[in-house]
């Protein structure tokens, strides 16, 4: 379809305007951006560079300044809507950077997404998704105990989705993950491993403002749990493994 094949991200950048990158851990888009043979060391002074990684707000705030000195514009622009989200062009796009670089990236990012927003300057973008994270951590733990009393209770998993997924009990992870649970499906929309990455990163910032957040704290245990028995390949729904195990539940 005309791609073509380069062999480090500054030859990406050297050949590009735009520069996209979408990689797992904070090293890696340290590695692929800042780097040696990063998208930083070849790309052209007036191109933009965008990190759609979920990585650490302050990382996103030094690459934003290290671009600028080299007139490079930055924006952190992590998703949310998980693989579902990707296929069908609908994820939800997070963007931390300047107005005028957004508004240039912005028929780029209506390829990927339908709910798009800047969310303010370098960094807001990751913070934003990280409040997105703490969300889903905790509303994970309360699918997985919704389904494990259904269970106990000799009641149709299914039948509970169609009737609570439309109620006040609604969400991604409920009419989605939930419906994935009930027919065993645990392959990785969103890895456990990436998971505990993002919790992890929630927590340290939660520390650096002096937040005491609980409901995270607890769920990040449920996952660290689930990667100490060898579940860090499969989909964050897998945390229902874990709490199947600690409560002696037939499979």
């Amino acid at each position: 379809m005309g791609a073509k094949v380069c062999s480090s991200p500054a030859q990406v950048a050297k050949e590009s305007d735009i520069i996209f990158s979408m990689v797992g851990y904070p090293e890696d888009v340290e590695s692929v951006i800042l780097g040696k043979g990063g998208a930083l060391e070849e790309a052209k002074p007036g191109s933009i560079i965008v990190d759609m990684t979920t990585s650490q707000p302050s990382q996103a705030e030094r690459i934003y300044i290290e671009a600028k000195k080299k007139h490079i514009e930055f924006l952190d622009a992590p998703v949310s809507g998980g693989d579902i989200g990707a296929r069908e062009a609908t994820l939800s796009i997070m963007v931390g950077g300047d107005q005028e670089v957004y508004d240039k990236v912005l028929p780029l990012f209506k390829i990927m997404g339908k709910n798009i927003a800047l969310m303010g300057c370098a960094g807001k973008g990751q913070h934003t998704k990280m409040s997105n994270q703490i969300v889903i951590a905790s509303t994970m733990v309360g699918v997985v105990e919704g389904l494990l009393y259904a269970h106990k209770a000799g009641l149709d998993q299914n039948k509970l989705l169609d009737v609570i997924g439309q109620g006040a009990a609604a969400s991604f992870s409920l009419n989605n993950l939930g419906r994935r649970i009930v027919n065993k499906n645990f392959d990785p929309g969103f890895f456990i491993k990436h998971f505990i990455k993002d919790m992890g990163i929630a927590l340290e910032e939660a520390r650096r403002m002096k937040l005491s957040l609980p409901g995270l704290a607890l769920a990040n245990q449920f996952y660290i749990s689930a990667s100490a028995i060898g579940l860090e390949n499969f989909g964050t729904q897998a945390l229902y493994k874990v709490l199947e195990n600690i409560n002696n539940i037939n499979k």
